[in-house]
């Protein structure tokens, strides 16, 4: 499990991505660069890391569910996620 700092800045990122989401694609289909040099490092989406929502891990993780696939096994074996079961033939 990643380290509660760790998650808190993804989580104050993607905030700030969010924030500056139109100013930054006004300034950049008007071209004008020197502006977007100005807005904070952390607006670019850029920066964002896709990590489990459940225990913040970065690796192995699965876009359509939004989880690691550590945790994506263990809640798919406890029948937590509708629709998955384990293949067997």
């Amino acid at each position: 499990m990643a380290k509660k700092s760790i998650q808190a800045r993804q989580v104050k990122r993607a905030r700030t991505v969010a924030k500056f989401a139109e100013k930054r694609a006004a300034l950049k289909a008007a071209g004008d660069y020197a502006a977007l040099d100005l807005l904070p490092k952390n607006a670019s989406p850029v920066r964002l890391k896709n990590r489990c929502q459940l225990t913040g891990r970065p690796r192995g993780y699965m876009r359509h569910f939004g989880i690691s696939r550590v945790m994506f096994r263990d809640m798919a074996v406890q029948g937590k996620i509708p629709g998955v079961t384990k293949a067997s033939w």
